[in-house]
């Protein structure tokens, strides 16, 4: 995929606002680690996340989305009529039905020609929305567009804390270790077809994108319900770590091997990397594979773990707000989702 006239004009975005610490969750784990004779400290050891945020438990997820797109209209001093379409692309949703777009669009003001929609991909949420609104923009069909999604982890976590409790096993502490990493956060993505008068300077082109899928092996994350009892279901996430890192780092050196050929990059050219939060383990091998050095990465799963959809985005508004990222840099975007599915962005900073 190649992109002429496509711009990313602001990533705002909010963080959850109560810091839980992993040793706060292995005080509530503390009958499970002296039954099977976990040290303390190995959640933060194991992941490299000593912290993460959550937002509050009668919190919206619609709520933490119109702030962050507030956010961006107000940065940006765009008007809401010029925006083409929004689109809501968390894993976490405010309902089945309708869209949780639809509040947000409706919060906003848009007019009644405003496409509204969900798209949902796994942690690729946003980065799907972005390409989804960068098509629509590249064939003239409007100037601009917006980019949505909220993540809560608090419910899931609090779930599976007393599922490993009540279920005191090595294989589901195995299996259960990454939906501890779970963040919370919104945020919100512009992108126009640069014709607009913007309040801000930010400018940053997209170039293209490539995209390959390992289907295969969609079994090996899973976030739905299970079957407890006759007619009774429950929330669930399982996560075969080990499998999952080796088969998704496989995928991302295929795809950036495609993406560097379809952006006529050499691996010197590429001047920084916005990856996917996932934890240490994740964070090392994918770079390694990639032959990416480590100073041309900004990593943020330290201090807000997996934020789902909203990690990689938040991280590079980050990135960019400490001037990591420089005007003219050549900047990839590295997303890898459960499923497997595997997106890289180019972009000129």
């Amino acid at each position: 995929m190649k992109y002429s006239r496509v711009y990313i004009n602001s990533m705002a975005y909010q963080l959850a606002p109560e810091v839980v610490t992993s040793k706060d969750l292995e005080s509530r784990l503390a009958p499970l680690y002296q039954k099977l004779r976990i040290p303390a400290g190995q959640l933060a050891a194991l992941t490299g996340i000593e912290e993460r945020r959550w937002w509050s438990s009668d919190h919206r997820l619609s709520d933490g989305a119109i702030e962050a797109a507030k956010k961006s209209l107000d940065e940006t001093g765009i008007n809401v009529d010029d925006i083409g379409a929004v689109v809501y692309t968390g894993v976490c949703r405010d309902q089945h039905e309708p869209a949780t777009a639809c509040r947000i669009a409706a919060e906003l003001g848009v007019n009644r020609s405003t496409a509204i929609y969900d798209i949902s991909n796994a942690c690729l949420g946003v980065l799907s929305g972005i390409l989804d609104i960068a098509n629509r923009i590249e064939l003239g069909q409007i100037k601009a567009g917006l980019v949505v999604s909220c993540e809560s982890a608090r419910h899931i976590v609090d779930i599976t804390i007393d599922n490993m409790l009540s279920n005191p096993s090595i294989q589901n502490f195995s299996q259960s270790l990454a939906t501890l990493t779970g963040g919370s956060g919104a945020v919100a993505v512009l992108l126009t077809d640069g014709s607009l008068p913007l309040k801000n300077d930010r400018q940053h082109k997209l170039l293209g994108a490539s995209h390959l899928s390992a289907p295969e092996h969609h079994d090996l994350c899973k976030w739905g319900l299970q079957e407890v009892g006759l007619k009774l279901h429950r929330e669930f996430m399982r996560t075969n770590a080990v499998p999952l890192l080796k088969e998704g780092v496989a995928l991302a050196l295929d795809t950036w091997k495609d993406f560097l050929t379809q952006q006529q990059w050499t691996i010197g050219s590429v001047d920084k990397v916005i990856c996917h939060q996932v934890g240490s383990a994740n964070q090392k091998q994918v770079l390694a594979a990639l032959g990416i050095p480590t100073e041309k990465e900004y990593p943020t799963f330290q201090y807000l773990g997996n934020m789902g959809t909203v990690s990689l985005p938040v991280t590079a508004a980050l990135a960019d707000e400490q001037g990591f990222l420089q005007k003219g840099n050549n900047v990839s975007f590295l997303g890898i989702g459960s499923g497997l599915n595997c997106m890289m962005l180019g972009l000129e900073w």
